[in-house]
């Protein structure tokens, strides 16, 4: 007797890559749109500034929002930081932006940076700049007006705490709401190593052909991992839950504590340094049918030689309003919006 089988498929099967894990700047240079830095602060800086935030840490919340008809909570602590000055002009308009810096939720107006924070903040931008001088510029990026303009400034900043081997976040890309197509963005690590872990979003015309590749880089205490532009329009990233901690264990005692050594933690903690850009002011972004700010989203799965030439306005009320929002959407469009200037209008300066 002869035994029916499901015919073949007509359609070649993709086989699943293995996580990779990129363990060292070069690999990190190598694979991905980012940059790894090692001993970023001076170590006694650094061991400040783990003890100063995470003493700050014990107020942070972990926020909440709609999701599918039910809140949820994110699975970590979380605050949020805007400099003195914009890092641009002396006004403080970015403090209305910082409010609705996560999911579109309106927060509580934020904290100034911490003079310890302000301190390791000029280290990471003199890194930034160096960084920036050796790759190709992309269109979309902000120009800036004059030389200064030129140079990459931190004026607000995301700070968070996980705590244990549970505390994590899932995969996400930032919003890019006021930081504009092609962010740059530093992310600065304190205290026990976790793993940060990216995934491509391949391409839709490519999906029958390859499969998404993702990276684990383990990042220890004092380092500094630099997501270039185009990481947010072609990458997701998360810190995934950890079976195990290797505890981080203070090089130097708490600056108001007298024992020594110090008790070892495993917590780390992540700031994440972001340049909102003059022409993403919150005055300048639109607002849906449900009368709240919108966010900016990159088309990842349509990416053309590699970038991404579409961005859209689209509704994010639901994540406060009991998960209803509205059907506001709308293609970015930054001429008719007054947006730039951009490297595309001063002209590019790719080598």
């Amino acid at each position: 007797m002869s035994v029916l089988r499901q015919p073949p498929s007509s359609t070649r099967s993709v086989p699943r890559l293995l996580p990779l894990t990129l363990t060292n700047p070069s690999m990190v240079a190598q694979h991905t749109p980012c940059t790894m830095h090692l001993s970023i602060l001076p170590p006694e800086l650094a061991c400040k500034l783990f003890y100063s935030m995470l003493d700050l840490s014990q107020s942070w919340k972990r926020n909440k929002w709609w999701l599918f008809d039910r809140v949820v909570e994110s699975p970590h602590r979380t605050s949020f930081f805007a400099r003195k000055t914009d890092g641009v002009e002396s006004d403080k308009s970015w403090q209305e932006a910082a409010q609705y810096w996560y999911n579109g939720r309106q927060t509580d107006p934020p904290d100034v940076f911490p003079d310890v924070m302000e301190e390791a903040c000029l280290y990471v931008e003199n890194m930034v700049n160096r960084e920036m001088e050796k790759r190709p510029r992309l269109p979309l990026e902000w120009a800036g007006r004059g030389s200064e303009g030129q140079i990459w400034r931190a004026n607000v900043a995301a700070s968070n705490c996980y705590e244990g081997t549970k505390d994590s976040v899932g995969f996400h890309s930032d919003h890019l709401t006021y930081l504009g197509p092609y962010p740059t963005i530093a992310s600065l690590s304190l205290g026990t190593t976790r793993i940060f872990r990216l995934r491509e979003v391949v391409p839709s015309e490519e999906i029958h052909s390859r499969r998404a590749q993702t990276f684990n880089i383990p990042l220890p205490h004092n380092s500094l991992v630099i997501m270039h532009a185009s990481t947010q329009e072609k990458f997701k990233h998360s810190i995934p839950p950890q079976s195990t901690l290797d505890l981080y264990r203070p090089l130097f005692p708490h600056h108001s504590r007298l024992e020594y050594p110090s008790e070892p933690s495993n917590c780390r903690i992540n700031i994440t340094f972001r340049f909102y850009r003059p022409d993403f002011r919150p005055q300048s972004i639109p607002r849906c049918n449900c009368g709240v700010p919108t966010i900016l989203r990159p088309d990842m799965k349509n990416r053309h030689d590699g970038r991404t030439d579409k961005y859209w306005w689209t509704c994010y009320a639901g994540a406060q309003k009991e998960g209803k929002g509205c059907s506001f959407w709308r293609v970015m469009d930054m001429k008719d919006e007054g947006r730039g200037p951009t490297i595309s209008d001063v002209g590019s300066n790719e080598r």
